[in-house]
């Protein structure tokens, strides 16, 4: 698994604020809909009725929301930079700035464990999420997600 096959270029995104979790859990869904054409809808209720179960803020300033949508095919992947931090409940209290959305198929199994694996390793790096947070262009942010891999690959 790798980030070239979890995200298309045009999933990424700088947000200059948000007012809330919930307002960046819809700013995630839009863009799975513009990139993907995901009804935004279900997306956004799959990634509350994910919420509801527990945080997906994983502490350091990350934030990987993850659900399962019917009709999906493949795995798939969007990335938010925010501007500024937003309360996330997040497991170490801290606002979060980096956020990963991840959908899988509802029948995806390993596939989407695998993709959750690969990016909650990478943005537990530092470096790399130093990185991200000093580029705030969405085809810079792309190419530094994608490099990553290709980094740890050689």
């Amino acid at each position: 698994m790798k980030f070239t096959n979890l995200l298309k270029s045009d999933a990424i995104k700088v947000v200059q604020s948000t007012s809330s979790k919930k307002r960046l859990l819809h700013d995630v869904a839009e863009l799975a809909e513009s990139a993907y054409g995901l009804d935004s809808q279900a997306t956004i209720e799959a990634l509350l009725e994910r919420e509801s179960l527990g945080p997906t803020g994983v502490g350091h300033g990350v934030a990987l929301p993850h659900a399962r949508l019917q009709g999906l095919e493949k795995v798939a992947g969007v990335f938010i930079l925010l501007d500024r931090p937003v309360d996330f409940t997040s497991v170490d209290r801290q606002p979060v700035d980096l956020v990963f959305g991840l959908f899988a198929p509802e029948d995806a199994g390993v596939e989407h464990l695998k993709a959750l694996a690969l990016v909650s390793r990478s943005l537990r790096d530092p470096a790399l999420c130093a990185k991200l947070r000093a580029n705030p262009d969405p085809a810079t942010l792309y190419t530094i997600l994608t490099e990553a891999e290709a980094v740890k690959a050689a």
